[in-house]
């Protein structure tokens, strides 16, 4: 640790199936972490699976908010077990997974305020604080009914993500609190107050209900973006006419400000672990816009990030939205976006086309998928008489098309994407390995295309640079494959944080929250702190002449066979 006393800045990440909490310095230099893993650490004691709780007869995905409670008192152990200096924390703040809620009663602010030091989080709040004991986990998919409504109370998709950033979609908050107003109309009256998850974490350390985020607030479908407050007409749908006074008192005002502080940290803390009186809390935010954090993106930068789920993410100026992806306030710049685009099939989907490819001897899991998909050419066209392969991979739901679960295999002419057909029959497994990963790569290729423009010296439009962090970035043949339909003319980066970039974009927001000059910006500070060197390295060379502009040729026909896709299933 050094004998340093300078001031440190703690950051958190509350994902899906961990808690992860680093410690930085000033410099950005990492000098602690800790994690909680749910399934190692409380699986037994809360049933839960991947850090979640499943009612497949109804399409819901939860988790206990007790494991959380039990999983923040666990880390900060764990921290305290390192010798992690917490007495010179300065400032926290942190990441959590987007879209979940959490529901206080009306003891909760009472409990929160009066936390005692001799007693644990759980043993303390899990009774009494909260009007549920669950929150809805952005895998739920049991608000279909009501998405159909809110697409709908605007007057159709299009106007619903003009003024909310996004279409209706089954995990964000808005539809999730009208289902449950719906289904436990008792437990919705009976709460005081609404967080996310980010808000939630937030209120634990502040002894009190945080504010949301002003980016994170974009996960729920309820705030107008260009008119900066809640919209009325979509509270209303999700209230009731008479219900709106009340809605907005459970949601609160949402804080503007992504940096400066919500308040000093709680006496429980001081006393339990040692921090100092003097700490605060910046506004916690959700994962995705802490991953862009997580380094200094300049326009025309890109992050995939290739978890559980699989997002696009870029910051942009332009303010573009439309259905099939999101758009977000920059949880740090007044007037920048973040656009992002999220997919269910991430990690997991890819997982199930390799575990069909037979074991490998070596042990890498991915030795056979890597294989394949590296000795597969681009589309698997091997001959100019070849037809191009496209495939869709859906184990899940999917959002981004909205189409239930299913595989589709289909041909079409390589060199302009006419004569789509569906495949006679599956082709071989060892071909699925290289057309997953171009199926969702072409995905993103599709979907960014009027945000992205040329580099210069007569290139293509296409990224500068290309990210990746998550699981899914130390594969190089899946580095290769993104590389070759996405381009990236700077080349595609593994961005090396030990996959800890959500957690690390919270301590870096925090070290901008407090030491931030007048009107400085978070990429003016970080940018002036962060080395590039071992954080980044380079994967691949992105942009290869002719394979780029192959991939352009079947674009269109990727479009239309999801198009044909979609077309099917709304009329079965």
């Amino acid at each position: 640790m050094g004998d340093d006393n300078g001031p440190l800045y703690l950051g958190f990440d509350l994902s899906t199936q961990q808690l992860k909490a680093i410690v930085v310095q000033s410099d950005l230099q990492v000098v602690s972490d800790a994690k909680v893993d749910f399934d190692l650490d409380f699986g037994s004691k809360y049933g839960i699976k991947k850090g979640v709780l499943v009612n497949d007869a109804e399409g819901e995905v939860f988790a206990p908010v007790a494991l959380w409670l039990e999983a923040l008192d666990l880390v900060l152990q764990r921290l305290q077990a390192k010798n992690t200096p917490l007495h010179r924390v300065r400032g926290v703040s942190g990441s959590c997974q987007q879209h979940g809620s959490v529901y206080w009663s009306r003891e909760a602010e009472g409990l929160l305020s009066g936390l005692r030091a001799d007693a644990s989080l759980v043993d303390q709040l899990a009774g009494s604080a909260f009007s549920h004991p669950y929150a809805p986990n952005w895998q739920d998919h049991s608000t279909q009914a009501e998405c159909d409504q809110f697409d709908a109370k605007l007057g159709s998709a299009e106007r619903l993500a003009a003024v909310t950033g996004s279409a209706a979609h089954h995990r964000f908050t808005g539809t999730q609190i009208m289902r449950l107003r719906r289904k436990l109309p008792d437990m919705y009256a009976a709460t005081a107050r609404i967080s996310l998850v980010s808000s939630f974490l937030a209120s634990l350390f502040i002894g009190a209900v945080a504010p949301m985020d002003i980016s994170d607030v974009c996960g729920m479908n309820l705030w107008d973006i260009a008119g900066n407050k809640w919209s009325e007409p979509l509270l209303e749908l999700t209230a009731g006419a008479d219900g709106v006074p009340e809605l907005h008192r459970k949601l609160g005002e949402v804080r503007q400000d992504g940096g400066g502080s919500v308040g000093r940290i709680s006496s429980y803390f001081t006393t339990k672990y040692g921090f100092s009186p003097k700490c605060e809390i910046a506004p916690f935010t959700g994962d995705n816009p802490a991953t862009i954090l997580a380094l200094p993106l300049r326009p025309l930068d890109v992050i995939v990030s290739l978890g559980t789920s699989t997002t696009f993410l870029m910051i942009t100026p332009i303010y573009k939205p439309d259905p099939s992806y999101h758009f977000f306030n920059h949880p740090t710049t007044p007037e920048h976006y973040m656009f992002m685009l999220c997919y269910k099939n991430g990690g997991l989907a890819r997982e199930k086309v390799r575990d069909v490819l037979p074991k490998p001897e070596s042990s890498d899991a991915w030795a056979n998928f890597n294989k394949h998909a590296l000795a597969t050419p681009p589309l698997d066209i091997r001959s100019a008489s070849d037809k191009a392969k496209l495939g869709l991979y859906f184990y899940l739901p999917e959002i981004v098309p909205n189409i239930s679960a299913g595989t589709w295999r289909y041909t079409c002419n390589a060199a302009d994407g006419s004569g789509l057909e569906e495949a006679k029959e599956a082709w071989p497994a060892e071909t699925d390995a290289r057309a997953i990963v171009e199926s969702q790569a072409l995905s993103m290729r599709l979907r960014s295309q009027k945000l992205v423009h040329s580099p210069g010296n007569g290139l293509p439009a296409q990224p500068r640079r290309i990210y990746l962090v998550g699981g899914g970035s130390l594969n190089p043949a899946i580095a290769r494959v993104i590389g070759d339909v996405l381009g990236g003319v700077d080349g595609v980066y593994k961005l090396d944080v030990g996959g800890n970039a959500c957690a690390l974009g919270g301590a870096y927001k925090a070290v901008w929250a407090f030491e931030r000059a007048d009107g400085e910006t978070f990429d003016e500070l970080i940018g002036k702190r962060w080395k590039e060197e071992g954080a980044i390295q380079k994967v691949d060379d992105g942009y290869r002449e002719g394979v780029f502009q192959q991939y352009g040729n079947v674009l269109g026909a990727f479009e239309e066979m999801e198009e044909r896709i979609l077309k099917v299933a709304k009329n079965t």
